[in-house]
Order: structure tokens, then sequence, then C-alpha cells
């Protein structure tokens, strides 16, 4: 797959997450009041329809990674954005690493409460079956998966990787 394939869909994850996160994820948070009818509405046919009960009662560790979704992660979603809908921004490679690694470390406790807690069915049903339980890990699993081949992109790709090869050999052999 091409770096700039890649770009145009880090583009749209972190364009796309802009709203989801002020609309939707942030209901966590806030107050109810600062939420329209209508997005409080969607929140709850969601809640219901994938029978993801965190999004209207979350734990307190739940709320902490929005929490963390609000004040480090949503700065940098238009500024990542606009880096990998121009492309080839090198200065973007230490703060993509930085975000994925962050997020990608959240997943692991949220996708593990996914699939292995007991959740009630009162007062918000959680996923019970297994295919309910899949499926609502079929909701979070994208970011994981996004921030992990961006992880592996900042890594491995020459066009954000700051040394050429020539320079890496220079200081090799200084070293010996």
């Amino acid at each position: 797959m091409s770096v700039r394939v890649l770009e145009v869909i880090f583009f749209f994850y972190f364009a796309s997450h802009i709203p989801i996160t002020l609309f939707i994820d942030l209901q966590a948070l806030l107050p109810g009041h600062v939420y329209p009818q209508p997005l409080k509405d969607l929140l709850q046919w969601y809640a219901q329809e994938f029978r993801d009960p965190m999004v209207l009662d979350p734990p307190h560790w739940f709320q902490s990674f929005v929490f963390c979704e609000a004040l480090i992660q949503m700065p940098f979603f238009p500024v990542a954005a606009y880096a990998f809908l121009k492309g080839g921004c090198k200065w973007i490679r230490t703060p993509a690493i930085v975000y994925s690694t962050h997020v990608a470390t959240t997943l692991v406790p949220i996708l593990s409460h996914i699939l292995f807690h007991q959740f009630p069915t009162k007062p918000h049903a959680g996923p019970q079956t297994l295919k309910e339980r899949w499926l609502l890990v079929s909701i979070y699993i994208p970011y994981l998966l996004v921030p992990l081949l961006l992880l592996l992109t900042m890594l491995l790709s020459s066009t954000y990787n700051y040394t050429s090869t020539s320079q890496h050999k220079s200081a090799k052999s200084k070293k010996n």
C-alpha cells in the first residue's frame, strides 16, 4: 500500500474523529444540558443497538480515557488531519507516534472489558452473547487498528524517517 493511500486513510480517520469526539464521546463527561436532544437520542440509539452501556453509564476508568481524548487527543485531531491531507509532513512523526501508542494502550482494557466483563441487563444492557460482544468489538477495533497502522507507518516508512541510509551507516561506523 502506498504511503499516500495511508495518508488519506489517516486524514479521514482524524477528520471524522472530530465530530465523533465532540458530539458523541464527550457526552460521557459533560452535563446533559450541553447537548441538544437529537444528539442525546443518537447516543441512546447507539447504546441500545450495539449494547454499549459504557457510553451511557461510563465507569470511572472509561471516563478517564474520554477525559484524555478531550484534553490530549482532540487538539491533535485537526493538526493530524491537516498533516495527512497535505502529505509528507515529517513534523507529524513524533506526535503521531505518541498519539498512536497512547490510543492503542487505552483500547486494550476497553476491548478486554467488552470481551470478558459480565455486563448487567439493567439499567443499560451490555452485550450478553458472544455475537453481541464481537459486534461491539467491531465498533471499537478500528480505534486500535488504525493507530497501530499509523505507528508502523511512522516507524517504518522512509517518508517519515528523518535519517537516511547513508547517515545511519556513517553513525554506525563512528561507533565502531
